[in-house]
């Protein structure tokens, strides 16, 4: 038994070692395998037309990110105020740059954080905002047995991945520790 018990603190000493290389790196992959591209459509949706599209919001991001308001102001984005617009521009820009930062490693820890915050105002904005509350296995609930409740279920491993990052930072495939290590970024030896 031993022997055993011996051979197995090998194998788990060599996991320990290589964790802190390997799960940050492998959080961002999962990331871009499965966020990535689902934010980038949903930002596309409320960029308006033409070249500065990104600040000339469209009625479908109004309506996504502040549907009551929206309803109220009778489907108008124009009876909207400029707080409106500018929550409106900084989700889609948060959208576009945040995942995009986060599959670079670059300003990863910031960035995951900016998503747990961006998927929980998300996740506010469809139970209350649009209503999912009230629609059973919208919200879920834990230990319950059904895997795939939309926001417990669901954005909890999303949440999960972040705060790997979070926590871990971007890992040595990244732009962040390609610029930490860059000759200009160490400290300059003083002169004895």
């Amino acid at each position: 038994m031993t022997a055993l018990l011996s051979a197995y603190d090998r194998l788990v000493a060599g996991l320990e070692r290589i964790a802190p290389l390997l799960l940050p790196s492998l959080a961002r992959l999962v990331f871009a395998a499965t966020l990535l591209v689902y934010f980038w459509n949903s930002a596309l949706t409320k960029v308006g037309d033409g070249l500065l599209g990104i600040f000339q919001p469209s009625l479908g991001a109004y309506a996504q990110i502040f549907p009551r308001a929206m309803e109220a102001a009778g489907f108008d984005p124009g009876q909207l105020g400029l707080f409106h617009w500018a929550v409106v521009v900084a989700g889609t820009l948060a959208e576009i740059l945040l995942p995009l930062l986060i599959v670079l490693g670059l300003f990863t820890r910031l960035a995951a954080l900016g998503m747990i915050g961006f998927i929980t105002v998300q996740s506010l904005t469809d139970l209350y905002g649009h209503g999912g509350i009230g629609h059973d296995g919208t919200l879920g609930a834990w230990f319950d047995g059904v895997p795939d409740a939309l926001i417990l279920d669901q954005r909890a491993f999303w949440v999960f991945v972040l705060v790997c990052l979070v926590l871990r930072g971007a890992g040595p495939l990244s732009l962040d520790t390609m610029l930490r290590n860059a000759p200009w970024a160490r400290p300059a030896s003083r002169p004895r």
